[in-house]
């Protein structure tokens, strides 16, 4: 294991079509967005800080019309739709544990110690998270009801509270 944390023949590589990193064996040729099992998720989050931030990259300019763009954090729960992430290969916790987790996270950013972004970083269960939970733009109809409507109501710079989906539980900064 180097020091990205991840298993022997694995090594992090990037997309040039989702502008993401993602994970791949050389040996086997295997590729995935999930990090594979056997992970040190304590080094690879610090080895993604370090080496795949986007928070030197300059955002687009232009809104595409009638969209909006946002970050968010993530956290699941063992009853979301998908209760695994970068951060671990099988979500176990409950709803309530997530709970009090992004509550933690809110009064973190609340309180102005770090910000949303920052935290997405190494704290979020969405791949977005190497994007300090950056979504890029999106319209109506393109998120689930509950986050699309927590979003619209956003004013750039804003946050929500916590917002509760099928994916778990999250927080959402408008961004544009």
């Amino acid at each position: 294991m180097d020091d990205s944390g991840l298993p022997p023949n694995w090594e992090v590589r990037h997309s040039n079509s989702k502008n993401v990193p993602y994970y791949f064996n050389a040996i086997d040729k295997i590729s995935r967005w999930e990090p594979p099992s056997g992970t040190d998720t304590e080094k690879l989050k610090k080895y993604m800080a370090i080496h795949h931030s986007t928070s030197n990259q300059v955002p687009p300019s232009g809104r595409p019309e009638g969209k909006i763009r946002a970050a968010h954090l993530l956290v699941k729960h063992r009853d979301s739709r998908r209760p695994a992430s970068w951060r671990e290969n099988e979500i176990t916790r409950t709803k309530e544990e997530a709970m009090d987790i992004i509550r933690a996270h809110e009064q973190k950013i609340k309180d102005g110690s770090i910000s949303l972004g920052e935290l997405a970083m190494s704290e979020s269960d969405c791949s977005s998270a190497r994007k300090r939970g950056d979504l890029g733009y999106f319209g109506k109809g393109d998120m689930q009801k509950e986050f699309e409507e927590a979003a619209f109501a956003l004013q750039p710079g804003q946050m929500s509270s916590v917002v509760e989906t099928a994916s778990g539980l999250h927080l959402i900064e408008r961004l544009e």
